[in-house]
């Protein structure tokens, strides 16, 4: 390994995951709100993909925003998409409270989902959706799309690949001040409002990837005026002595970086660590070796990806995401919230 190398992972539009598709998906949206955005303008860059048909509550925006990226069919309600001819696949980005419900009427129309995270609002729920994918053998996966940014495949080959030595902790954060509003997405408890379910998942999810599930879980949180976590620390414990440092916030702008530290060299994340970006692998007397990853779509196009190859090969979820860790990931969660005293509508 050379010192100053800086290593550049190239992006085609055929050449993604290195996967070639035999059929062009038909995906629908669900919510088509600011994510929902981003997301079409990504299938619009794959090969193998299109919009063909997108849901709302309003007849009229849902309309918009299929004239916008050409899809041929608008509906007024989020059920009405199951009637869609020719619907391989849809894609879930309504609000929290909304992603269990939603889910579970495509799983049992048969028709596979990727939904946003976070997965639903608690264990319950998330189990529910998993029995309703089992039960109509249909494709289900959780739209975690650091999973398949090209920065964290490439993190989890340098530890694999043993090059910082066993994992001893993570340490990882993710801040930013938006507007105070009570009624919005983010302040509005009834909405499943908050950092942790917004951002902290994050954090969250790359202890959860990299150490597996804590053996201890300790946090403390600034509970706002709508009583959500505006600010929230994360300790995590593990049975060989490992330790996960997370923190998410919604009061300040943090640096919004992640560290994974071996015993003989650490992998830094840089901002914003949980999107595609450039990372430096740091070892003892050697100048750091730093990877940068280019690509040319808002970075949800890995994740597309990853659902059409399992639909393509007949899996019913992604082994790159099970199910099973989206579980352990919302059960992770669940024991956040009940440490910080946070409760919403759905936990009822």
């Amino acid at each position: 390994m050379e010192d100053d190398c800086t290593l550049i992972y190239g992006y085609t539009k055929t050449r993604i995951h290195n996967k070639t598709m035999a059929k062009t998906y038909n995906w629908g949206i669900i919510g088509p709100g600011k994510i929902a955005h981003k997301f079409a303008q990504d299938l619009d860059k794959l090969p193998n993909a299109r919009l063909h048909a997108v849901a709302s509550r309003s007849e009229e925006r849902a309309r918009a925003f299929a004239l916008q990226y050409g899809a041929p069919y608008a509906y007024g309600s989020y059920e009405a998409i199951t009637a869609c001819p020719d619907l391989d696949v849809v894609y879930i980005a309504t609000p929290h409270p909304g992603h269990h419900e939603n889910t579970i009427h495509c799983l049992q129309a048969g028709i596979p989902v990727l939904c946003e995270k976070p997965f639903a609002m608690n264990s319950r729920q998330v189990q529910e959706m998993v029995d309703a994918a089992r039960a109509s053998g249909t494709f289900l996966m959780e739209a975690i799309w650091t999973r398949f940014a090209p920065s964290t495949t490439k993190a989890l080959e340098l530890i694999g690949h043993g090059m910082i030595g066993d994992v001893l902790s993570v340490k990882a954060d993710f801040g930013f001040r938006p507007p105070f509003n009570p009624k919005s997405r983010l302040f509005d408890l009834e909405l499943g409002g908050g950092s942790l379910l917004d951002i902290g998942i994050y954090p969250v999810f790359l202890a959860l990837l990299v150490l597996g599930k804590p053996a201890e879980i300790h946090a403390a949180a600034h509970l706002g005026s709508t009583g959500v976590d505006e600010e929230l620390g994360m300790l995590f414990k593990y049975p060989e002595g490992q330790m996960a440092h997370l923190h998410s916030t919604l009061r300040a702008f943090t640096k919004t970086e992640a560290f994974i530290y071996g015993e003989r060299g650490a992998i830094h994340l840089h901002t914003r660590w949980h999107e595609p970006t450039t990372l430096s692998l740091i070892l003892e007397d050697r100048r750091p070796q730093d990877y940068r990853f280019d690509y040319h779509t808002n970075g949800y196009s890995y994740e597309a990806e990853e659902v059409m190859h399992c639909l393509e090969h007949g899996l019913k979820e992604s082994p790159l995401l099970p199910l099973s860790f989206s579980q352990g990931l919302m059960e992770v969660l669940d024991k956040v919230r009940e440490k910080i005293g946070l409760k919403y509508p759905d936990d009822v």
